[in-house]
């Protein structure tokens, strides 16, 4: 087994990602994706906490990057809405291009079909709400103002993301991103 290959991390995503789509996730084992990817078990958990973190890991890092680009759209004079609209999109430009829409439609439908997956992205969200909320609460935006923002800036982002994944490959989320936000801000008021 050759253990010294590079990206280890991203084999095994995309061993596990194969598995569950051929397999199924119930009925794919850690050792069969620490298999499949040329690697140990012990690899796999230096990595991955159990196989249901292959599909939700980053979770920390995605959290600081969004509240970083909300604090900094924020300082740009956006309200909280759109601050957190503009840093979605931002992030959405670096980290969702189009070599990641198969990936991530593999990815969400592989949630979608198990519920104690689609509770775990529920988890996620509400997760991402509640800190992008603290960010605006440090720029001053009060209750329950924040709290409605961030709300509404991660439903954006479930749109525009089931938009993305659902459409064709050459479609920009970052686009559809801004395209919910403008929709939002069209039905909630002048």
């Amino acid at each position: 087994m050759v253990r010294w290959e590079p990206n280890a991390r991203g084999r095994l995503e995309k061993a596990a990602l194969e598995l569950y789509a051929e397999r199924g996730f119930d009925a794919t084992t850690v050792a069969e994706i620490a298999a499949r990817a040329g690697l140990t078990e012990r690899t796999f958990f230096r990595h991955f906490a159990d196989k249901r973190e292959v599909l939700f890991g980053g979770t920390e890092g995605l959290e600081d990057l969004l509240v970083r680009g909300t604090l900094k759209a924020s300082d740009d004079g956006l309200g909280p809405v759109e601050a957190i609209a503009a840093a979605l999109a931002e992030f959405a430009e670096n980290v969702f291009t189009k070599q990641r829409h198969e990936l991530a439609r593999h990815r969400q439908a592989i949630i979608a079909a198990h519920p104690d997956l689609r509770e775990r992205e529920l988890i996620k969200m509400a997760s991402l709400a509640s800190a992008l909320a603290g960010a605006l609460r440090r720029r001053g935006v009060g209750d329950p103002a924040a709290a409605l923002a961030a709300e509404a800036g991660i439903a954006i982002f479930k749109v525009a993301f089931e938009r993305w994944v659902a459409g064709p490959a050459g479609a920009s989320l970052p686009q559809l991103i801004r395209e919910s936000a403008a929709a939002l801000k069209s039905v909630t008021g002048p």
